[in-house]
């Protein structure tokens, strides 16, 4: 962007914000028109310039997060509050505190994986530009659509390359194929290896869940039989890198999963960070057995999504696989 443009677009910001100035008022001294005012000034929040954020003190978010990472085990949890428990507005405010959460953790050498979809597609939009040197951004599963459906798939990719200075690795390859033998086939071919092979060792990981509902994005994409998608609504509440679970967090459509091109959900257990985004009511029931499963150690969240998670009841000693705990060396708790 010109510099002496980014310069006014700031520079109106502060005005209108900071100074209480009208927007007339900011364009008569900065010789532009009102019109030009209103676009510099909602740029600049698209451009992360301005950051607004409405603070209800009646909501402790701190005190939620606490609790959250207490009762699931969580290492980090950020609970975000929003003003209505609608799924777009939450996926906007949840949006932004994982772009600024992404621009605390990410480092030189890190390698980032990432999933598709519009929550990610939001978060993508809304990273800033950060200077770091040999971060890899990669594809954590297949993304190919027999319909028209859009997964936002390129977009994010090329969004995260440009907030991090690299180039991103694609995996060009639907999510589920309709033989064992053709992923077999497909995972053998040393470039597609390669990319796969990247994302089981990112040391971050970022992914939100999808539910088990008939209008799924990943279920309107045109993989499933009316027979298969019969089992998945009656044994999974959602799934997580194209792979279904239950409320357990335990995987329920093996032979699905078996076609599924990607990352295992096993892998995501032994990521410094494991990082899950996802809100509303809808989510709560999909992300309880994600957390159920240990397949994030990070979770962003908002505050009403928060309070259903801290209301499921659970016997985490009798009821969560030992063998899904996330190994305690290297991972602080707190």
């Amino acid at each position: 962007m010109d510099q002496d443009k980014i310069r006014k677009m700031i520079e109106a910001a502060k005005m209108y914000y900071f100074m209480d100035y009208s927007q007339q008022d900011i364009a008569d001294k900065l010789g532009v028109s009102r019109p030009t005012v209103s676009r510099f000034l909602q740029q600049a929040k698209e451009e992360g310039f301005v950051q607004i954020r409405i603070m209800d003190p009646s909501e402790d978010t701190a005190k939620l997060a606490y609790q959250l990472k207490q009762k699931y085990n969580l290492k980090k949890v950020i609970v975000v509050p929003v003003p209505h428990y609608e799924d777009d507005l939450i996926k906007e405010y949840l949006a932004e505190d994982t772009a600024q959460y992404l621009d605390e953790v990410v480092k030189d050498g890190d390698t980032l994986a990432v999933t598709w979809g519009s929550t990610i597609y939001q978060i993508a939009r809304k990273l800033r530009h950060k200077h770091v040197n040999q971060v890899n951004v990669v594809q954590l599963k297949g993304g190919v659509s027999h319909l028209e459906t859009n997964t936002y798939n390129s977009e994010i990719l090329h969004l995260f390359g440009k907030a991090y200075n690299t180039y991103p690795h694609f995996l060009p390859l639907p999510a589920i194929v309709d033989h064992l033998l053709v992923k077999q086939a497909m995972e053998s071919d040393r470039h597609i290896r390669k990319i796969l092979d990247m994302g089981e060792q990112a040391n971050i990981a970022l992914f939100t869940v999808g539910v088990a509902e008939s209008d799924s994005l990943f279920l309107q994409m045109g993989y499933f039989s009316e027979e298969e998608l019969n089992v998945i609504y009656s044994k999974a509440v959602g799934d997580i890198c194209s792979r279904f679970f239950d409320t357990c967090g335990q995987i329920c459509v093996p032979d699905l999963n078996a076609r599924t091109i990607g990352i295992e959900l096993e892998a995501l257990k032994h990521k410094e960070h494991s990082i899950l985004v996802a809100g509303g009511a809808r989510k709560v029931e999909v992300i309880y057995g994600a957390l159920r499963g240990r397949y994030a150690n990070v979770l962003i969240t908002d505050q009403f999504t928060a309070k259903s998670l801290l209301d499921k009841d659970h016997d985490a000693s009798s009821r969560i696989n030992p063998s899904a705990v996330f190994p305690l060396s290297g991972i602080p708790l707190y």
